[in-house]
């Protein structure tokens, strides 16, 4: 697996970023006989292995890591990969069709050049009729800047760089988001027995298991994964929504802060500041934010119900969910004597300044449909809701991956002989001729 970069060639296509998007298109090109180049920074998995936990897994069931032409074939199929299944899955995957990948490649420029693009990287510059952006959107960790308000002594870490209570020092630990990734870190230091102190957000929160099933499969079962995001008025917010918390630890389950908050953590509204002193303010809205949480979770079931009764699926009868604790007002602020670290859960920021193409909008996104800009030739995969909730995911980036190639494969320019003294292989077309 994996070839030479070699600087001043000629690529009918460039694929930059070689993650499971990157791979899902390079598939897609290969099965259509469509030379290309896929420019990968680091190596195969190499999000999965540095920026994940020690005790991470997916929060979706195997079944559904399905990349075109490399379904789950384990024998778990309802279970949860952890990080390093992650890794090895993808680098099966690579293997399984070996990919014209240059590992170890940093791309830092693209711009146009004549009627195609020019891709300057650390190893030198080649040019392309078409490039597909893979690079994903959690590019920069975002750590605010209220965090400089806090003793040095404090270990400061982003979710990104967090592999387990042990890495941390001796003492108590604020989490800060409770996203996915902040409520399964802190869970995972509560487990370990460390005083937790949880900063909650407004993320929903969702059922592992509901009637029988996981309620992820009774969600693609009722299309939720394929709605596209078309059907949606406001397309900005649905793609900024976070995502719903559960874990696929030690089988599955939910994550329920109030179940944790009986147990000895400690949860607070959102953190709003600073003071004098190194102590953090937080907003007075944990009540709301929990009984919100629980209310998403709570109306995913009554779709679930509705789907169960209007398709007459015979399912078993569930209660429903009964809060397990209530705060009794607004907490007083931890004793940040006794905290040793905290963890920034509050997520990533895009980095597209490598991009000088005219393709994005006000808001700095990528101007697309469904990864089709309205620059011919260039495209992007991997984008939450690029066309679907699934369009992130292991289980519809191919989706996504076919429809780019088949894009493509109808744009794909016809390779003609090339003067022997151009500078370096491009289309005829770039030189004039």
């Amino acid at each position: 697996m994996g070839v030479g970069f070699v600087g001043g060639e000629h690529h009918a296509v460039v694929v930059v970023g070689g993650g499971q998007a990157g791979l899902a298109v390079s598939h897609c090109l290969t099965r259509r006989g469509i030379g290309h180049l896929v420019i990968e920074r680091d190596r195969v998995g190499h999000e999965w292995r540095t920026r994940r936990w020690d005790s991470f897994c997916l929060v979706t069931p195997n079944w559904q890591c399905r990349l075109p032409g490399y379904p789950y074939a384990g024998d778990d199929p309802h279970g949860f990969m952890g990080r390093d299944e992650v890794v090895r899955y993808l680098e099966g995957y690579a293997a399984s069709f070996r990919p014209p990948l240059a590992e170890g490649v940093t791309v830092e420029r693209l711009s146009r050049r004549g009627h195609g693009f020019e891709v300057a990287t650390d190893a030198g510059t080649v040019t392309a009729d078409q490039v597909v952006v893979a690079t994903g959107p959690y590019q920069v960790p975002v750590v605010p800047r209220m965090a400089e308000r806090f003793p040095r002594r404090i270990r400061q870490l982003h979710s990104s760089e967090y592999r387990g209570p042990g890495g941390l020092p001796e003492g108590e630990v604020l989490v800060v988001g409770t996203g996915q990734s902040g409520c399964q870190i802190a869970e995972d230091l509560h487990l370990a027995g460390r005083r937790v102190h949880l900063s909650v957000g407004t993320a929903p929160r969702c059922a592992r298991f509901y009637r029988g099933r996981d309620v992820v499969a009774w969600l693609d079962l009722m299309g939720y994964y394929d709605r596209p995001i078309d059907d949606f008025d406001d397309h900005d917010a649905v793609r900024a929504r976070a995502n719903h918390y559960v874990t696929g630890r030690d089988g599955g389950r939910d994550i329920d802060l109030r179940a944790c908050a009986r147990e000895g953590m400690r949860l607070y509204g959102r953190l709003t500041g600073v003071a004098d002193g190194g102590t953090p303010e937080f907003a007075g809205d944990l009540r709301r934010n929990l009984d919100h949480a629980d209310a998403v979770s709570e109306s995913i079931k009554d779709s679930i119900d509705a789907f169960i009764e209007s398709a007459g699926i015979a399912a078993p009868g569930e209660p429903r969910y009964v809060p397990v604790w209530e705060p009794d007002g607004d907490p007083p602020p931890p004793d940040m004597e006794r905290v040793s670290a905290i963890v920034w859960a509050t997520g990533f920021t895009r980095d597209y300044r490598w991009i000088r193409v005219p393709v994005f909008d006000g808001t700095g996104y990528p101007a697309h449909e469904r990864g089709v800009t309205r620059v011919p030739g260039l495209y992007f995969i991997g984008l939450p809701w690029q066309h679907t909730w699934g369009s992130g995911r292991l289980s519809g980036v191919g989706r996504d991956a076919e429809h780019l190639a088949r894009h493509i494969a109808a744009a794909a320019v016809p390779a003609r002989p090339v003067p022997a003294h151009a500078p370096y292989f491009v289309h005829p077309e770039l030189l004039g001729s």
